[in-house]
């Protein structure tokens, strides 16, 4: 499932194609344009360049200089794809085309990612890659929620998904289940560093998939830091995996 790194890695695909003309807008698929009619998101682009290629947490955007905003999220499995005018592959749900001649999709085999005008994501918390100390402190450490929950929620803020925040968490040495508000300023201050290395380290490598702990998580596997067993529980809805050698249930 894309989460902020891929997310980041679609922004930068998307860049490339700013400063050119919009000549195509292929918006046939109505569940993935909802809750436009078909041809509205086309009638509102045609003519117009993008300028910006913006991102909050898993949600994107490209701005026009004069005219609306274009607003693209992943889903669970989707991705920006580049491609020349005769690769039409028949799960492209949405897909723009340029006066040069090229061409980008949001390719999607689930159908679940979203093609919008002028989004609206201030439901949404602050970019977790940006997340100044002191809001981190304020959204993540306050309350008794396991602290694996409070980094998936998105209102507290955005772009961490299950595998980011067991990666964060393992790096951090913080254990998932521990409650919010008993981590102290210091243990908040390094889960924040470490959950930005993470996500650069991410963005650099390909996806969360090459993660440090990622790459062993799984039954029946260790620790790549010191060879424990790893921990499975289910936190937050979402399946968990640490160490409890590196990650204990009380503070260090």
């Amino acid at each position: 499932m894309p989460e902020l790194p891929e997310a980041e890695r679609a922004r930068q695909i998307l860049e490339s194609v700013l400063g050119r003309r919009v000549t195509a807008v292929d918006d046939a698929d109505d569940y993935v344009c909802r809750p436009h009619q078909r041809g509205e998101i086309r009638s509102a682009l045609l003519g117009h360049e993008f300028v910006r290629a913006g991102r909050r947490g898993k949600f994107l955007w490209l701005d026009t200089a004069d005219g609306p905003t274009l607003g693209l999220h992943l889903g669970m499995a989707g991705r920006i794809a580049l491609d020349s005018d005769a690769e039409r592959p028949h799960w492209d749900r949405f897909a723009i085309d340029f006066a040069d001649g090229t061409r980008f999709a949001l390719r999607d085999k689930r159908r679940l990612g979203r093609a919008v005008l002028n989004p609206d994501i201030s439901h949404v918390g602050p970019d977790a890659a940006d997340i100044t100390r002191a809001d981190f402190r304020e959204r993540v450490g306050r309350g008794a929620a396991p602290v694996k929950a409070r980094l998936l929620d998105q209102k507290a803020l955005a772009g961490v998904g299950n595998l980011l925040a067991d990666e964060a968490l393992w790096r951090a040495r913080v254990a998932p289940a521990r409650a919010t508000g008993e981590l102290s300023e210091q243990e908040l201050d390094r889960l924040r560093r470490e959950l930005r290395a993470a996500m650069r380290d991410a963005i650099r490598d390909g996806g969360v998939h090459t993660g440090l702990l990622i790459v062993d998580r799984g039954r029946g596997q260790r620790c790549p830091r010191c060879s424990a067993a790893l921990e499975r529980e289910r936190i937050g809805g979402r399946t968990t995996f640490w160490c409890p050698r590196c990650q204990p249930e009380a503070p260090v």
